[in-house]
């Protein structure tokens, strides 16, 4: 049991990596701003964009995960997303990573919705 309790934190290879290199891209705008060196600052805010970028391209390759909750077996960082291949239901970067993988995430109920949400969907038609 860790401080945060018994819980899925979502660490993952995507997350670490974007992360990392947003932190590295804020702190090298961050120092540019204080040298006045303005192609710094767009050398870092370029590094920050190049973060959001490769989170999405790790995640579209199984390497973040999916929305919701994940079994504990799934819990260490370095655990590959199984279903990321064909794209996960409701996930915009999903989505966004073309056509085969939209039309696969667009089937099927979202994994974090309840029994009775689902139900109330399909009653007025959205399912």
């Amino acid at each position: 049991m860790s401080a945060h309790g018994d819980v899925d934190m979502g660490h993952t290879v995507a997350g670490w990596t974007g992360t990392a290199l947003a932190l590295i891209g804020c702190a090298g705008a961050g120092a540019a701003v204080c040298a006045a060196w303005m192609p710094g600052v767009w050398l870092g805010l370029g590094l920050v964009a190049a973060a959001a970028v490769a989170t999405w391209v790790l995640h579209l390759a199984g390497w973040g995960k999916p929305s919701g909750p994940r079994p504990r077996t799934e819990w260490d960082w370095r655990t590959r997303d199984a279903g990321a291949r064909t794209g996960h239901a409701h996930c915009l970067g999903c989505r966004a990573g073309g056509p085969r993988r939209a039309a696969a995430s667009a089937s099927g109920p979202h994994p974090a919705e309840s029994v009775g949400q689902q139900f109330e969907a399909a009653s007025i038609g959205r399912a």
